[in-house]
């Protein structure tokens, strides 16, 4: 099977100022929310794939989460709709012609159909916020089953820059987000391949690309929004695959300068 990859990365976290800090977060404009690119075909027709054959591993739904998980598929819905492309009458037809019912038995599946992000469901629980729905077609080494249930910090581990201090940020911004908002930041990781569906257990690291070998830039655009009926907060993650050779000759002179290749 061909690799699903785009042609251009148009967002290099390692070589722009506001995301030198963690959590490097930006806002963008309410409607550049969601993207559909040039693998966008591709992309939907494996996450069809994958909700169809492999829900158990990439949906998850807390019953108390179903509000907001069927808020979400409003949500997206109307904001797909006002994409070019997109078609709505009864049904959603999206650009690459299929068809998705926004009456499923599952909210997480409907709206993973609908576009490329990837949707995780945050509520706040006493002093945090958990994991209480989500679709997860492109894990970046990480898996979806030791995530739901758990609060942020736990969501992190066992990544090391993502302390106490850091979770406490994060938790000030989930609570400050207003409906409306849309706040971006994004991260990059080179792969030895180019396979989006890559869960990892906890600990477990991804090969690295052995020297001369294909390597492929791994890039998450990961997205804040809260749902203004039910005060969930959406962490959307539109995923972005491509070979380090289609990087722009400035974003591979940084990456290198910072010896970024990790």
């Amino acid at each position: 099977m061909d690799p699903i990859l785009q042609t251009s990365l148009p967002f290099a976290p390692w070589i722009e100022p506001s995301a030198a800090r963690l959590p490097g977060i930006r806002p963008v404009a309410p409607r550049d929310w969601l993207l559909a690119d040039e693998a966008f075909a591709g992309q939907m027709a494996l996450r069809d794939r994958l909700i169809a054959e492999r829900a158990g591993t990439v949906l998850a739904l807390d019953p108390s989460a179903r509000p907001a998980a069927e808020e979400l598929v409003e949500v997206v819905a109307a904001q797909v709709t006002a994409t070019p492309g997109y078609r709505r009458s009864g049904t959603i037809t999206r650009p690459d012609g299929v068809s998705v019912a926004l009456d499923g038995d599952h909210p997480m599946a409907v709206a993973g159909r609908l576009a490329q992000e990837d949707f995780c469901v945050l509520e706040r629980r006493g002093e945090e916020h958990v994991l209480t729905a989500a679709v997860l077609c492109f894990p970046a080494s990480w898996t979806l089953a030791e995530k739901a249930g758990r609060p942020l910090l736990g969501i992190h581990e066992p990544v090391e820059s993502y302390d106490a201090d850091i979770a406490r940020r994060v938790q000030r911004l989930f609570d400050a987000i207003r409906p409306g908002q849309v706040l971006m930041r994004a991260n990059a990781l080179l792969y030895a391949d180019a396979e989006l569906h890559q869960p990892r257990h906890a600990g477990a690291r991804r090969p690295r690309p052995a020297a001369g070998a294909p390597a492929y830039m791994r890039s998450e655009r990961q997205c804040l929004v809260r749902l203004p009926r039910t005060g969930a907060v959406v962490f959307s993650i539109h995923t972005f695959v491509l070979r380090y050779e289609d990087l722009t000759a400035d974003q591979r002179e940084g990456w290198e300068r910072q010896g970024a290749g990790g």
